[in-house]
């Protein structure tokens, strides 16, 4: 039982809790020469599970609603990457956590041009011009363009099969890689069987400095390599991927795909075009457009907005903010304007089938109806698509199965017909 041992111990006792605890808490504290301590600090609230922009598509119908359990193939080793599959040890920062301020001196030096990539503007220009001597070396029609951020190790059978059904369409394209993986002997090696059919393919590392000059990117990379611009938390080598096919397009003009992105037709014909990957079921309007595949003319105004909006509103920390969702923000405003001459194709053009229903295209038939469905929405495909975005991300894990839309395509657009369809 609390007993008065002074004046101020009786007020203390008259008066409601409430209203003496924290004076007496002060009191106390300052007493013990601890009145900093009165003070507390709050850790700011975070959403245990953030969320990152999904993408707005059409889900696409289909007689199997669950799908099956991804198995992880024995040619697709796990990696720690979960963000994007050509992001992996070339462009990743180390575990650690640093300020960005900090992180930013630690990627300047493969950023920087190499004694390769110094070489990048004359190496491309006698690729380009350099092979006339028989019909499969004739001049480039079209020139196609991939990236490839990620070490040659992870260039994968998938991969080399979207250069495979590139050429069984355009057997006099040029197919440049720009990477700097790929200029190495380990990718000359898995490009050799090209090359050795006559087919017109190079992987040269990119300047970078050169390819973003006198674009909206040039100070935009100079602000990066100062470690004025916080790269984020999205891998950078996703980011550079990005801004790279926008200003390869820009300075050389021609055809951009990814490289799960299987070409099932030739593209001649398609001039200044982008894809739209969904559609608003009521009115048909595009609703979201992707970068994975992308037509243009050299120095296309279109592609100089796209540079000028990735510079101006780069975010390292949001996925898809610097590419799906840049082009169908830069679209929305200048669609329609004099001087901007484009095409926006609807999603069959390359994106047939959307992200979440492409495990569908890998199951062999199940039954009479799912057998039905797969032979229809194959011929489809064939019918109606340029090209086939395996969305790699969401199915580079699932097995090609025997009989399936996939394995159908597979040996239709193969040049190696006896490994490709086993490889994937």
């Amino acid at each position: 039982m609390l007993r008065p041992t002074g004046p101020l111990s009786y007020l203390v006792l008259l008066l409601p809790t409430s209203l003496v605890a924290t004076p007496l808490l002060i009191y106390v504290l300052a007493c013990n020469g601890l009145g900093h301590a009165i003070v507390p600090t709050f850790a700011p609230l975070r959403d245990p599970n953030p969320k990152t922009p999904s993408l707005s598509v059409l889900i696409e119908e289909s007689p199997f609603r669950t799908p099956i359990s991804p198995q992880s193939s024995h040619l697709l080793p796990g990696t720690s990457d979960e963000h994007h599959p050509h992001t992996q040890p070339n462009f990743y920062l180390p575990s650690r956590n640093p300020e960005w301020s900090e992180r930013s001196e630690l990627f300047p030096s493969f950023l920087h041009p190499s004694a390769r990539s110094s070489r990048f503007s004359a190496r491309v220009a006698e690729f380009f011009h350099g092979h006339r001597s028989s019909s499969l070396n004739s001049p480039c029609k079209p020139r196609f363009f991939m990236t490839w951020i990620s070490s040659s190790e992870v260039f994968r059978p998938r991969d080399l099969f979207a250069v495979e059904s590139l050429f069984k369409s355009h057997q006099n394209a040029c197919l440049l890689i720009v990477s700097s993986a790929m200029d190495s002997a380990s990718g000359e090696k898995l490009l050799r069987p090209f090359s050795e059919r006559g087919f017109q393919l190079a992987a040269i590392s990119p300047d970078f400095p050169y390819l973003f000059k006198d674009t909206p990117a040039e100070p935009w990379f100079h602000r990066l390599l100062e470690g004025k611009v916080d790269p984020g938390n999205v891998p950078l080598g996703q980011n550079l991927s990005n801004l790279l096919r926008l200003a390869i397009l820009y300075k050389y003009g021609g055809v951009y795909i990814d490289t799960d992105v299987i070409v099932l037709r030739s593209f001649d014909g398609l001039r200044n075009a982008i894809g739209a990957q969904s559609v608003y079921a009521k009115t048909g309007n595009w609703s979201r457009l992707n970068n994975a595949v992308m037509v243009f003319d050299e120095k296309h105004p279109l592609l100089y907005k796209f540079i000028e909006e990735f510079a101006r509103t780069f975010n390292g920390s949001k996925w898809g903010h610097n590419g799906p969702y840049l082009v169908s923000r830069v679209v929305s405003r200048v669609a329609g304007r004099p001087g901007f001459e484009f095409r926006v194709l609807p999603p069959e053009a390359f994106y047939p089938v959307d992200w979440r229903r492409i495990w569908g295209l890998f199951q062999a038939p199940r039954n009479g109806s799912h057998r039905k469905w797969v032979e229809e929405r194959h011929d489809f495909i064939r019918r109606r698509s340029f090209a086939l975005h395996l969305w790699n991300r969401e199915s580079r894990r699932i097995m090609v199965e025997e009989g399936s839309i996939i394995g159908r395509i597979m040996s239709e657009c193969c040049l190696f017909c006896n490994s490709s369809v086993n490889v994937m």
